[in-house]
């Protein structure tokens, strides 16, 4: 297989995921597609009411995420790399987490109508950590609304996302653990990381490279 063109870092909030996309799309010289989320209205809302704003958080993010798939598919797929903070694919996987039944019924009968078919990733970086690590994260980086995340939805986003890529079989996937590894703020990690990307051609593979060899 030829080294990968189109490359989607995932995991959990706060795991690092938009740093880590950004810094590889720097290296590899290719065109950055991320979440954007600070552009759903309904987002900050959530996080103090979770219950009362799920779907249209869910609603809005499906629409984005249409509109996102239209502009790939407009692209050159084969001109340049691309370096994305997300899969598709993932929209269920919090739909399933925030949405009751009958509103889970509703989205996906809105995501049938939109016909999403998503070009599958060269290769998936899935970025773990432990939860109290990313609350560590959540609580560095600052941003207000992220502040009133419990630890028991990132409790439950965590295993969510660990269901996710069990089954995960659309394209390559490299597990990193995020924990022991930094690299975004450390030179010789990214280097260490970017070389195994580089090695990551097919099937399921596991960086967690032991503390000793990251000194």
């Amino acid at each position: 297989m030829a080294a990968a063109r189109y490359i989607a870092i995932e995991g959990p909030i706060g795991v690092g995921k938009t740093s880590l996309a950004r810094r590889l799309a720097d290296s590899l010289k290719g065109e950055l597609l991320l979440e954007r989320a600070d552009e759903n209205p309904f987002l900050e809302r959530f996080y103090a009411d979770p219950r009362g704003t799920a779907l249209p958080v869910q609603l809005f993010f499906l629409f984005q995420r249409a509109r996102q798939l239209e502009e790939l598919r407009q692209a050159d797929m084969f001109a340049d790399v691309r370096v994305a903070d997300f899969v598709m694919d993932k929209d269920r996987l919090f739909a399933e987490l925030t949405l009751d039944r009958h509103e889970l019924d509703l989205y996906d009968r809105v995501a049938a109508s939109l016909a999403i078919e998503a070009p599958p990733p060269d290769l998936v970086v899935y970025l773990q950590a432990p939860v109290d690590t990313l609350l560590s994260r959540v609580a560095r980086r600052g941003i207000g609304y992220e502040q009133q995340m419990g630890r028991r939805y990132l409790e439950r986003l965590t295993d969510a996302y660990a269901r996710f890529f069990h089954a995960w079989q659309a394209s390559p996937l490299l597990v990193v653990n995020a924990a022991v590894l930094d690299p975004v703020h450390n030179e010789d990690h990214y280097q260490l990381l970017l070389a195994e990307i580089d090695r990551t051609r097919s099937g399921r593979h596991f960086f967690n490279p032991l503390a000793s060899a990251l000194a």
